[in-house]
């Protein structure tokens, strides 16, 4: 049965809410009361902070984290180690892996993995920009941490094999993170092991 709003405001606000992954119209509603409760100037400064995000935020032209400006504060850090990329899905992957305190290299974020059930493939994502990032030298070793699902290994492989042409280590973190599991979700401890664990790919990798 379609619930009975009785506004048409609230209405257009709990259908928007409900697109947002993971919330439903019950939590919609919850949240847009929750916005009701609050003083002009919250809200407000809630809305301000969305749009502010959707239309100022940039992609670093570098390694296409999200940042402030043209090249984000990891790649200008002089104290990274500028060798080492560690190659990700998504910028929820660098804040978990930053999190550990392990890791000094630099990022890539692919901004998705291969998943032809979801239409995703290898154009879709920047590879090209590291295999150009690699050819350009400089880079020594790139460490693969995607999920270890079925589209992450594709993408991982995939990876490998665009990168075979060039003389440098392709490795991946160990699997201490069960099969099927999402990087974000792994404790701090089990994700800085498996960086610091991680194997050479040829060595670790049937396909």
């Amino acid at each position: 049965m379609n619930q009975k709003y009785p506004s048409a405001l609230l209405e257009n606000a709990v259908n928007e809410f409900a697109k947002l992954p993971g919330i439903g119209r019950k939590t919609a509603l919850r949240l847009i009361l929750h916005l009701l409760r609050q003083d002009d100037a919250t809200v407000d400064n809630f809305s301000q902070a969305l749009t502010s995000l959707k239309h100022q935020v940039k992609y670093c032209k570098v390694c296409h984290n999200i940042c402030d400006d043209e090249v984000c504060s990891t790649c200008l850090n002089k104290s990274r180690d500028s060798s080492t990329v560690c190659v990700v899905e998504n910028i929820k992957e660098v804040m978990a892996i930053e999190n550990t305190m392990q890791y000094k290299g630099l990022y890539h974020v692919l901004g998705g993995i291969i998943s032809p059930v979801d239409g995703i493939g290898p154009a879709d994502l920047e590879i090209e920009s590291l295999v150009e990032r690699v050819s350009n030298g400089g880079i020594n070793e790139i460490i693969l941490a995607l999920s270890t699902t079925m589209e992450g290994d594709t993408t991982n492989f995939y990876i490998y094999k665009k990168l075979s042409p060039y003389n440098i280590k392709v490795s991946m973190i160990a699997r201490g993170i069960s099969i099927g599991d999402e990087i974000e979700y792994a404790d701090e401890v089990t994700l800085g092991r498996s960086i610091l664990n991680r194997t050479l790919f040829n060595e670790s990798y049937r396909m």
